[in-house]
């Protein structure tokens, strides 16, 4: 019986480079190209403009003080910007600081400080976001930062303002980007990705969906994830192909509309955002004769609604995912070829240059068909987490190995199935929500005396957060006290939208919590269907 191992040999070479030299290859073959379009801003740039705002941003870093190794903070929507700060923080070799735009106060102050932001660039608002009282609010208690800059203000021309030369002697190891990720326990972490690991994994993307510099690329996801400005941006500057920004975040209107402007050929999302803009379809008037491709990743995709992407969409080599921010993310993917149950029911096989194994809890190495940890060894493996070892070595082992926390099955063919988590992280529409997390903000409320956090079943978003709350004696809160509670202070995905006041929690007889059974409670108390749990 063979064993649940796989190896991604190619014949494709990996890319031994930094970001900024190969987008600056990228410009000596395709300049005049047209490199990035931001339908919201009136943005349209060739590879020659784009590289000519890079370098004056990258430049503008050096100016400021910054040095290879320090970090700078973007905190802000889908904008031009936004990927000029990516591409000019490499070449300048700065670490990129992914600040979730989503984020309160109580995140961005964690992730300033622990990260040791330097500067942070930041957008004026967003939604109903008032960035700029917020960075007033946590500054004082953040030492490490200096400066912040606010995209569009006489700062932002005051920053770009002066110039100097850009440092020599970067290496493709080097590490240049950190993104927070609840992971599978505790607080987030900061994972640490090195040009190597985000440039290859994006250039690999672009290949499984056999880019080439005539492709547009559509990007509704937010480039604060590597969905967006690994799979998204480095997926196309890779290949000389184009960004296509239809909005500041998802609107699927905005989405339908660049697609069919701009006459995009792939498209990426989750499946919420198929689903909404499948809805939009009934009520607008697009093209979509374009597309051919895409990639839907985050949460499994039902067998209908990939269905409906194909043949309503034109997404004939639409393409399913896997992976996580610590492998820069993907490790598995389908291909255009895979027959339709393959790209439904499977996350596709491993991925060109990745090694993965299910191993058992002892370690050892399951048998095809068997049920067991899913475990990734590649070049795109993380750094490690910033200045948190102990936690680094808990995630990835002596033998280079990521334990990803999912349970999966390989069949004979080395396709992957995921069939459930080892630890209890939430996935709501895409994002992960460490449960700890969110109650440990509870535990802070006067009146709750104990708390869980569960994710419930939910057809739009794969899961949504219910919090069992024990409240404290003589103390009074109902739903919508726990709800203004977290308002404005935690983001609003971790918002718990379904709040159970309980005298207990089921235990183990020895003293842990039974969240299945906690569960099933809210499932049938709720009159929700039991369904199939988010897993990817």
């Amino acid at each position: 019986m063979a064993v649940s191992y796989a190896h991604g040999t190619s014949d494709v070479p990996l890319l031994g480079e930094t970001i900024g030299a190969n987008l600056d290859r990228t410009v000596a073959a395709h300049g005049s190209r047209e490199a990035l379009v931001v339908c919201h801003q009136d943005v349209r740039w060739t590879y020659d403009e784009l590289a000519a705002r890079v370098d004056r941003f990258a430049r503008a870093l050096v100016a400021a003080g910054l040095e290879p190794g320090d970090r700078v903070g973007i905190w802000a929507p889908n904008c031009a910007e936004w990927v000029l700060v990516q591409y000019g923080s490499a070449k300048a070799g700065v670490v990129l600081v992914n600040v979730n735009p989503a984020y309160r106060t109580s995140e961005l102050e964690y992730v300033l400080k622990q990260s040791g932001c330097r500067l942070l660039v930041a957008a004026t608002e967003f939604k109903a976001s008032d960035y700029v009282a917020m960075v007033e609010a946590v500054a004082p208690r953040c030492p490490a930062l200096e400066r912040t800059v606010f995209i569009g203000t006489d700062g932002w021309e005051e920053l770009l303002s002066e110039q100097s030369d850009l440092p020599d002697g970067l290496q493709f190891d080097d590490p240049i980007n950190i993104q927070y990720t609840s992971g599978t326990t505790g607080f987030p972490k900061g994972a640490t990705l090195s040009h190597h690991n985000i440039l290859n994994n994006g250039f690999l993307v672009g290949e499984g969906c056999r880019y080439t510099e005539a492709d547009r690329v559509c990007i509704p996801v937010p480039f604060y994830h590597c969905f967006g400005m690994v799979m998204g941006n480095l997926g196309c500057t890779t290949h000389g192909a184009c960004m296509v920004v239809p909005a500041p975040a998802f609107e699927p209107a905005a989405t339908l509309r660049a697609v069919t402007q701009e006459r995009c050929t792939s498209l990426y999302g989750v499946p919420t955002m198929f689903l909404a803009e499948l809805g939009e379809l009934d009520t607008g008037s697009y093209d979509l004769s374009s597309l051919r491709t895409g990639i839907m990743a985050g949460s499994p995709c039902p067998e209908e609604v990939m269905r409906k992407v194909i043949d309503r969409m034109n997404m004939a080599d639409v393409t399913i995912a896997y992976g996580m921010t610590e492998t820069s993310p993907v490790s598995t993917q389908t291909g255009p070829d895979d027959a339709l149950e393959l790209r439904v029911g499977t996350v596709g096989r491993v991925h060109p240059h990745v090694e993965i194994k299910l191993v058992d809890p002892s370690g050892a190495v399951e048998e095809r068909g068997e049920r067991g940890e899913l475990c990734t060894r590649a070049y795109s493996v993380m750094l490690g987490y910033f200045e948190e070892p102990e936690k680094t070595a808990e995630a990835i082992d002596s033998a280079g190995w990521m334990h990803t926390g999912d349970l999966a099955t390989m069949d004979d063919d080395g396709y992957v199935r995921i069939v459930g988590r080892s630890k209890d992280m939430i996935i709501r529409g895409g994002e992960n929500v460490h449960p700890r997390e969110v109650e440990e903000f509870l535990y802070g409320c006067d009146a709750i005396a104990d708390v869980q956090v569960v994710g419930l079943p939910d057809e739009r978003y794969g899961e949504e957060i219910a919090a069992f709350v024990i409240l404290r004696e003589g103390a009074t809160l109902d739903t919508d006290g726990v709800r203004a509670y977290c308002q404005g202070q935690i983001a609003h995905y971790k918002v718990p939208r379904h709040v159970l006041f309980v005298e207990e929690f089921p235990m183990t007889v020895t003293g842990k919590v039974q969240k299945y059974k906690l569960r099933d409670h809210g499932i049938a108390q709720l009159g929700l269907p039991a369904g199939q749990r988010s897993q990817a």
